[in-house]
């Protein structure tokens, strides 16, 4: 398997795991490796789905403004009782055009990085700080990273994530984060867009604009035992009404995507912190 579709695999896994909060004392980092297992589509859009199963690190640091988690790498740069600002990351995996679809003959989709700010404004938490709403605010800058480092546009996906203990004090936490999706006409000419030259009688030319992307509904259910970790998640996309919905490349307007995995945890500093209920 090549580095970078390891690496977005392994992104869209953890990132499919949205992170409860409540104040108490844990270790300032826990780091450990299992195993997980995701299946989504090559694009959003596509037909065919790929599913992975691969060695994921667990890796957590609890540092005052750098901090990685389930929600991925976090760097706040800026933190008060309701706001945050923080680094929002994520990744897309390469796509390649020779095999049978509505790509054939086109040039392959090269792997893509995503970074840029969060806002995240907490609506409403209990008195514990285990149950909580947030608005998220990320606004993300995409670059291929396969032959060279291009720019491939900006995308926008505010959304509201809650979180809650469930199953009384068991240890399970259940997240849901829903929203739509924004992105401009780079982004959606990246994986949409059919120039002339690439036209056939099944596949017009077609040229992206800019807008709305669909939208997006995930749901998570993970537990932290003592040296273990289990989570698992579902996705659900929908095109209805994206910009990009007539495109030839588009061949379903909805689609899942799914991942579980688990972990041993086998070390931890002695350093504690206050910190969110990550786990």
């Amino acid at each position: 398997m090549r580095i970078s579709g390891w690496i977005a695999v392994s992104a869209a896994l953890i990132g499919g795991l949205a992170s409860p909060a409540s104040a108490e004392e844990k270790p300032l980092w826990e780091a450990g490796l299992g195993v997980g297992v995701v299946s989504f589509p090559e694009y959003r859009g596509s037909s065919k789905h790929r599913t992975w199963v691969l060695p994921t690190p667990y890796f957590i640091y609890r540092g005052k403004i750098l901090k990685t988690d389930r929600g991925g790498v976090r760097g706040t740069f800026f933190d008060s009782d309701r706001v945050e600002l923080n680094l929002s990351l994520s990744a897309s995996v390469p796509v390649d055009s020779s095999n049978d679809g509505p790509r054939r003959g086109m040039p392959d989709v090269q792997p893509t990085v995503e970074f840029g700010p969060s806002l995240v404004y907490n609506l409403w938490r209990d008195k514990e700080r285990r149950d909580r709403l947030d608005l998220r605010l990320p606004l993300r800058a995409a670059y291929s990273v396969r032959g060279g480092v291009k720019y491939a546009g900006l995308i926008f996906s505010p959304s509201l994530n809650y979180n809650a203990a469930v199953f009384g004090n068991s240890g399970w936490y259940f997240g849901a984060l829903a929203g739509p999706i924004f992105a401009n006409a780079r982004q959606h000419k990246y994986f949409y867009e059919v120039e002339p030259r690439y036209a056939t009688p099944e596949r017009p030319a077609y040229r992206a604009s800019g807008g709305y992307s669909g939208s997006q509904l995930t749901v998570s259910l993970s537990r932290r035992f003592d040296r273990f970790w289990l989570g698992g998640f579902v996705r659900y996309d929908s095109l209805h009404g994206a910009a990009f919905a007539d495109s030839p490349l588009v061949e379903r307007k909805n689609g899942w995507m799914g991942g579980m995995g688990v972990a041993w945890i086998f070390g931890k500093s002695d350093k504690t912190v206050d910190a969110g209920s990550d786990d």
